[in-house]
């Protein structure tokens, strides 16, 4: 079979790295609605909201290992381009192993600060207990959620496309698995939820190495696992570090917007973090497909872009922001449709269901805007063009949305704060639309 990299047909080539990593993010988001589903049936929207406020500090874990997956993996992409494979190898060595020290000393941290990290996500009196049991076992786990999800990117990025894919499978389904031994049969509720999603990534983590092993033996030089290759240099690291630092921000500034939206939908009660829980829930469906596709995508932008083939590039580009786009305005349609029965799927109130889904239906009408956003922020990344993409970010989450949510809850109280992700994101779409058309005339002169 042709290299996803050279593939002609540039619809295939797409598909083929855009369908695997949309599927990771599939599983990523059914892993995370299993959670939810899991807790309600214990029927405490205390719980409900618990599992709610401490997304945004997972993510920031996450995140952390976007500062050598994301970043490594637009290094080695362009590398690949440009056929320097010794040092996309090198590359990737650097990167596993600078995940693994971080995930340690992340661990430790964490772990001392446990109490002060649960208040700032807006734990209250109702929900503080869960919310401690579940970041306690969170933070155990960080070094392979860490791992797992900086694998999930280099993978990507020396065409391991199917190996990546399967990982984060993996990984999400034994979750799923002891989410229902943990917390239907053990009832071990919103701790049982975190140490089954622990357990999951140190199972995708251990299936990440072995098929590195694999590759060495099979001798793949672009996967080198042994502290022999462990030779960083200043302009390795610092290359990794400009992309992965701003990548890494994309997701921590995303967790503060939630924090802050988090904060002030508490206000009005459990019960609201709750309905605004599941239905953000739902909403991820087009979300986390969006941000799979133009993921997928990144590594051949940037090979493209190594190899100074700008034609395909942004057609590549182009296609993939149509296919995204298409795919949020099915979505769109369909939440505004069933938004109430897919509420009824998590809950048994029938005031807690009508809010959920008015909720949704307001939320989802941001998704025919993330083709572009998550292109554009996924196309900057992949040419090594950090500060635009970390524009991106910042706009979305700061400069954009944390005044949008503080303006529009004065006006509109709740039903404000909800809307401010589909206001916030029109306008956005607006701004890529405009850096990118920018960014190709340049590129191209």
């Amino acid at each position: 079979m042709t290299s996803v990299f050279e593939e002609k047909n540039l619809s295939k080539a797409i598909m083929r790295v855009g369908l695997p990593a949309m599927l990771g993010q599939l599983t990523t988001l059914i892993y995370n609605i299993a959670d939810t589903f899991f807790v309600s049936l214990t029927k405490e929207p205390a719980m409900i909201a618990a599992v709610t406020l401490c997304a945004p500090i997972l993510l920031i874990i996450m995140s952390i290992a976007c500062i050598f997956g994301m970043g490594g993996s637009s290094v080695i992409a362009r590398l690949l381009g440009e056929e320097k494979r010794e040092e996309s190898g090198t590359t990737m060595n650097f990167c596993v192993y600078a995940i693994g020290i971080a995930g340690i000393i992340t661990l430790a941290l964490e772990l001392a600060f446990l109490q002060p990290l649960a208040k700032l996500s807006g734990a209250d009196a109702d929900n503080a207990a869960y919310t401690y049991d579940y970041l306690k076992w969170i933070f155990i786990g960080a070094p392979f959620i860490m791992l797992a999800n900086g694998f999930v990117h280099l993978f990507r990025s020396v065409g391991l496309i199917k190996e990546s894919t399967m990982g984060l499978v993996l990984g999400n389904v034994i979750n799923m698995v002891l989410d229902y031994v943990f917390i239907a049969i053990l009832g071990w509720g919103t701790a049982g939820a975190a140490l089954a999603t622990a357990l999951g990534f140190v199972c995708a983590t251990i299936y990440y190495i072995i098929c590195m092993i694999r590759e060495k033996y099979k001798g793949n030089q672009l996967v080198p696992l042994t502290l022999k290759r462990f030779s960083p240099n200043a302009a390795m690291v610092r290359n990794v570090i400009s992309i992965g630092i701003p990548g890494a921000l994309i997701t921590v500034l995303m967790s503060v917007s939630n924090i802050v939206l988090n904060n002030y939908i508490s206000i009005y009660g459990s019960d609201a973090v709750a309905s605004y829980g599941i239905a953000y829930k739902l909403d991820m469906v087009p979300i986390l497909l969006s941000v799979g596709l133009s993921q997928g995508v990144a590594p051949l932008v940037g090979y493209c872009y190594g190899g100074n083939e700008r034609k395909r590039m942004f057609n590549i580009v182009k296609y993939t922001i149509l296919y995204g786009g298409f795919m949020g305005a099915i979505f769109t349609a369909a939440f505004i449709l069933l938004g109430k029965q897919l509420a009824a799927m998590f809950l048994q109130n029938d005031v807690l269901i009508e809010q959920t889904g008015y909720f949704l239906k307001i939320l989802c009408l941001s998704a025919p805007m993330l083709g572009v956003i998550n292109m554009m922020t996924s196309y900057f990344q992949a040419l090594g063009k950090a500060i635009k993409s970390l524009t991106i970010t910042v706009l979305r989450n700061a400069i954009l949305f944390i005044p949008g949510v503080i303006i529009l809850n004065y006006f509109w109280k709740l039903n404000g704060v909800i809307a401010a992700q589909p206001v916030v994101e029109t306008a956005l779409a607006i701004i890529c639309i405009i850096m990118y058309i920018q960014d190709t005339n340049s590129v191209s002169n």
